[in-house]
C-alpha cells in the first residue's frame, strides 16, 4: 500500500494492490486525487499539509501534475462538482464512504473540465475505486459516471441555476467581498476562482534580471517583467521547477509579484538589524536579504519548528545569510529580542482570502467565525513588536487578505493604542489606497491579493 494512503488513515482497508499491468493509465493519480480531496473535505486539512502527506515528491512529474490538476481544479469548481453528486446520486454517501465520494467528485472533473477521453477518464477512476480500498463499489462509480456522460447536458444546465454554483464561493465570503468591494468584488471572485500565473523573483546576488531572461529563453521558456517588482517575472506557461534553469543553484525563486513588494516597502539598508516574524516558509526573508546584498543583520522567527527547516533550506539554496530562531512574534521572549531592531517584517497569520486561486482549499476550510480570532491574534503580535523597534525604525504589517478587519482596521485600531506611533505615506502602482495603508486586488495574469501598511516610530 502506497505510503500516503497510511497517512490518512486508510491503512486498516489494505486492499490487495493488483499488479501494475491491470492498471488503467493513471489510476494511481486518480487515487492520489481522490485522497487528497478527502483530506480537505473529509478531514479539514489543509492542501498543502495534504499533498506534503502524499509525498508527491516521490510521483513522477506527469503523475504529479496530473494529481494537483485534479485536486486544485475540484476543489475550485467543488459546488458545482457537489451539486451533480447530489442529482446522480439517490441518497447521501455515508460518513464511511466520503474518500469514494471524493473519488467520483475527482471522476466528474475530469469529464468536466479536463481534455481527458471519456472512456479513459471512467476506466482510470473506476480501477481507482479499488486502489482505495473500495473493490466493492467499481460498479457504483462506473455507473454515476456514465450516467452522467449520458445525462450531461442536462444536468449541466440544471445545477449551473444554482447561485452557489455560478459564484463558486461560499456565501459568508461573498458577503465579506461584497461589503468591503462593492464595485469589484465580481472581478474579484472571478479571478480568485482562476489558475494563478506563476511569478519567478531573480536572485540580484547571482545574476540580474535581463541575463535571466536570456537564459530562459535559450531554455525556450517565455517570461514577461512584472511592473513594479525590478526583479519580478511572470512565465507565460507554469513550468516544474525543477524545469527552471539555475534554480537549484539559486538563481531565482518562485514569489507572486505582490509578494516580492515586502522587501521594497521595508526598505532595509545595508547593515540594519532586521526582524522577519511568522517568517516561513522564507521567501521574504530571502527577498530582503537580496535586495540589501546579503549584508543584513536578520532574523527570521517563527513558532513552529517544523517550518524553520524550511527557512533554512530556502537561504542555503539562494547563498544568503541569516539567524533562523524559535519564536513567538505575540510573545517575544529570550535573547532574540533584547535587542531593538532598525526594521520589522509582520506577515501576520490571516485568512489568506487574496490567495484564493492559488490556495482553493480556503474557500471551503475557512469560516466566518474565524475572523474575530485572526483579528485579535493581529493585534496581539503588533502590540508585542511594537516595542521591539528601534527609534526611526519602520515596522511593515502585511497580509494577503482582502478583509477590512484583517486590514485597515487593524492598523486604524493600533494607531490610537499607540499616540507614539506614525504612518508612512507608500505607493504601488495598481494599488487601491485606503484610509490607512494599500490593497493589491488579485488581478488576471498578475498579482494576488495583499494588504501592506508602514509604521515608523520617531527617532525623537
Amino acid at each position: 500500500m502506497p505510503a500516503h494512503w497510511t497517512a490518512l488513515g486508510l491503512a486498516e482497508r489494505r486492499p490487495r494492490a493488483p499488479s501494475p499491468a491491470r492498471h488503467p493509465v493513471g489510476a494511481e493519480s486518480r487515487a492520489a486525487a481522490a485522497l487528497a480531496l478527502f483530506g480537505v473535505r473529509g478531514r479539514g486539512q489543509s492542501l498543502t499539509r495534504v499533498l506534503e502527506q502524499k509525498r508527491l515528491a516521490s510521483q513522477a512529474p506527469a503523475e504529479r501534475a496530473l494529481t494537483q490538476e485534479m485536486v486544485y481544479g475540484s476543489l475550485r469548481n467543488l459546488p458545482r462538482l457537489e451539486a451533480l453528486v447530489a442529482r446522480l446520486l439517490n441518497h447521501p454517501v455515508k460518513p464511511a464512504d466520503k474518500d469514494l465520494e471524493s473519488l467520483i467528485l475527482i471522476g466528474l472533473y475530469q469529464l468536466v473540465a479536463m481534455d481527458t477521453p471519456d472512456h479513459a477518464a471512467v476506466a482510470a477512476t473506476v480501477e481507482a475505486s479499488r486502489l482505495i480500498g473500495k473493490p466493492d463499489k467499481a460498479a457504483l462509480v462506473n455507473a454515476l459516471l456514465r450516467r452522467f456522460l449520458r445525462e450531461r447536458e442536462t444536468l449541466l444546465a440544471d445545477v449551473d441555476r444554482e447561485p452557489a454554483v455560478r459564484w463558486l464561493f461560499p456565501e459568508w465570503l461573498l458577503d465579506r467581498l461584497r461589503e468591503n468591494w462593492p464595485q469589484e468584488w465580481e472581478q474579484i471572485v472571478r479571478t480568485s476562482n482562476a489558475r494563478a500565473p506563476m511569478s519567478l523573483r531573480v536572485n540580484r546576488t547571482r545574476t540580474d534580471r535581463r541575463s535571466y531572461l536570456g537564459t530562459l529563453a535559450a531554455a525556450g521558456i517565455t517570461a514577461r517583467p512584472i511592473p513594479g517588482c525590478e526583479m519580478g517575472l511572470t512565465l507565460d506557461q507554469p513550468r516544474a521547477t525543477h524545469e527552471l534553469p539555475g534554480f537549484e543553484a539559486g538563481l531565482v525563486s518562485v514569489q507572486d509579484g505582490g509578494a516580492q513588494l515586502a522587501a521594497d516597502l521595508l526598505d532595509a539598508r545595508p547593515g540594519q538589524r532586521v526582524l522577519d516574524a511568522c517568517a516561513a516558509p522564507g521567501g521574504k526573508t530571502a527577498g530582503i536579504l537580496e535586495r540589501a546584498e546579503n549584508r543584513l543583520d536578520l532574523l527570521a522567527i517563527d513558532n513552529a519548528p517544523a517550518r524553520l527547516k524550511s527557512i533554512r533550506e530556502t537561504l542555503a539554496r539562494l547563498g544568503l545569510s541569516a539567524e533562523v530562531a524559535l519564536g513567538d512574534a505575540a510573545e517575544p521572549r529570550g535573547s532574540w529580542s533584547a535587542k531593538p531592531f532598525d526594521r520589522i517584517l509582520l506577515d501576520v497569520p490571516c485568512s489568506a482570502t487574496g490567495v484564493i486561486r492559488r490556495h482553493p482549499d480556503i474557500k471551503w476550510l475557512r469560516r466566518d467565525s474565524d475572523i474575530p480570532a485572526l483579528c485579535a491574534l493581529q493585534d496581539r503580535i503588533l502590540d508585542a513588536a511594537w516595542p521591539l523597534l528601534a527609534p526611526g525604525g519602520r515596522l511593515l504589517y502585511a497580509t494577503c487578505s482582502l478583509i477590512a478587519d484583517e486590514n485597515q482596521h487593524r492598523i486604524a485600531a493600533f494607531l490610537e493604542r499607540h499616540p507614539d506611533a506614525r504612518e508612512c505615506p507608500i505607493a504601488v502602482p495598481g494599488s487601491r489606497a485606503l484610509s490607512h495603508g494599500i490593497q493589491l486586488l488579485p488581478r488576471d495574469g498578475a498579482n494576488d491579493g495583499f494588504y501592506f501598511a508602514l509604521i515608523e516610530r520617531p527617532a525623537s
